[in-house]
């Protein structure tokens, strides 16, 4: 059987500056000197491969960030490095944070003829879409900049079950799953589906029409409603319930 050898002398990477992020990126990766036994050669045509920074870092030489139109910056809330009990836990262990504390906003929108400033202030505590926006280091910390319609809530609390949602955004307190099977066999963590029903805590001032007037939500705080299995933000509550923050469209039904 035909062996390869490959050391690492003879790999070379191009050496490009990665010091700011431009998206997916590619670089050039080649191998110098493959010699594989058995008495066959290979090409040494230059491999491709994808280069990704999570963030932009802002030089330091830049002291502010003024956000534009209806965006907001967002100072991103550091990452918990350790479990309830104390046990430190590893980078891929951590939750990514979805909540922070605005530290600056754009001038707000226009809808038609009507000027509408960004509903959130400076400070305010806020939960937000865990994918949205465009991350930066800045200033030694990590910020978010992302719209204004990103946002899920505003927390006026440290308990994620006092959050007040904004715009078209439904919070809701998520149904516990079933424990055992129709027959009456126990379920096991693994195999219990994930509930899709739950009872509306409290809705957004609903979103804004053409003429920047708000709509009225159809659904109330007290019903209990289907929605779509995979929508939305979960989050666990300190009193041990599980809740979730979506869009209005995402309520599918209301149960009676």
């Amino acid at each position: 059987m035909a062996t390869a050898q490959l050391t690492a002398s003879s790999i070379s990477v191009s050496a490009r500056s990665l010091s700011s992020f431009e998206g997916l990126r590619a670089s050039n990766v080649k191998f110098a000197s493959f010699k594989p036994a058995g008495g066959f050669a290979l090409s040494r045509r230059p491999l491709r491969c994808l280069v990704v920074q999570a963030a932009t870092v802002v030089a330091p030489k830049y002291t502010s960030i003024k956000p534009l139109g209806d965006r907001v910056l967002v100072k991103i809330k550091t990452v918990e490095e350790k479990s309830e009990g104390g046990i430190l836990l590893p980078s891929s262990a951590q939750t990514k944070p979805q909540a922070g504390e605005v530290v600056a906003v754009g001038e707000g929108k226009s809808i038609g003829k009507t000027k509408l400033d960004i509903s959130v202030k400076t400070g305010a505590k806020v939960v937000y879409s865990k994918y949205a926006g465009t991350e930066v280091e800045f200033d030694g910390s990590s910020h978010l900049i992302l719209k204004e319609d990103d946002i899920v809530g505003i927390l006026e609390t440290d308990d994620i079950k006092d959050l007040k949602p904004l715009n078209d955004r439904v919070f809701i307190k998520v149904a516990e799953a079933e424990e055992k099977t129709a027959g009456g066999l126990l379920l096991t963590e693994a195999s219990k589906e994930k509930p899709s029903i739950g009872t509306v805590i409290v809705v957004g001032p609903g979103p804004l029409d053409e003429e920047g007037k708000r709509q009225a939500l159809s659904a109330s705080p007290g019903n209990t409603v289907l929605y779509s299995k995979y929508a939305g933000n979960d989050f666990k509550g300190t009193d041990g319930a599980n809740y979730i923050a979506l869009r209005a469209s995402d309520v599918m039904a209301i149960l009676s």
